[in-house]
């Protein structure tokens, strides 16, 4: 992945009320921070917040929390938000540390068009792999609920697989995602790839 550099990307970081700088020191204490006990939704991979920030203000009723691990994207993302988004969140890290961060709080996890590590020797990074399903287990609250899309059909085939194979039941597949669903909230990737007409693909998987 190519990025470009933001201007005054530190000084956006340092002065942003919506970044989580510890984030370790809330672990299985996010509620405190945000003043509620409504359901906590996190999104891996937020890129430039869109579909987070879109979901926080249509449903202040859920608090959201967006992950990304790439300074400049955090940076992006930040100009966008508005100020007084209180159910919102961003937390800078590899997603790799995620039970470093949570433990039986998340209700829901949202991983919209993650990179998809398309080499064989790479398939442990996708966001779907044994590795990150075994981590998601340790932080999820009661259900164990992700809601996936991809562009990628390869990607999208294996994460089938793997979520079967850790007892997940599959639920909304779609290989064409956009015939069907319309009015939904997108991400800056989906909106793209929805102009040009691609396809996406969708799972929602759920275990107790």
């Amino acid at each position: 992945m190519r990025l470009r550099n933001v201007k005054n990307k530190e000084e956006i970081l340092n002065n942003c009320p919506y970044l989580i700088k510890n984030p370790e020191d809330f672990r299985e204490n996010w509620l405190t921070l945000f003043n509620n006990n409504n359901p906590i939704y996190i999104e891996i991979g937020m890129g430039k917040g869109k579909f987070l920030l879109e979901n926080a203000i249509k449903h202040p009723d859920i608090n959201y929390i967006g992950i990304e691990r790439f300074d400049s994207v955090v940076a992006k993302a930040i100009k966008k938000i508005p100020e007084s988004i209180p159910n919102l969140k961003i937390i800078r890290m590899n997603a790799l540390d995620i039970d470093k961060i949570f433990s039986k709080e998340i209700d829901l996890i949202y991983l919209n068009f993650s990179d998809p590590w398309p080499k064989k020797r790479w398939h442990d990074r996708r966001l779907t792999s044994k590795i990150f399903l075994d981590k998601y287990d340790l932080i999820f609250k009661d259900m164990k609920r992700i809601e996936m899309k991809t562009d990628n059909e390869d990607l999208f085939i294996y994460s089938l697989e793997t979520l079967s194979q850790k007892g997940y039941a599959l639920s909304d597949i779609s290989f064409n995602y956009h015939k069907t669903h319309q009015d939904i909230i997108m991400s800056e990737y989906e909106m793209r790839f929805s102009k040009e007409g691609k396809k996406v693909y969708h799972l929602f998987a759920q275990k107790k």
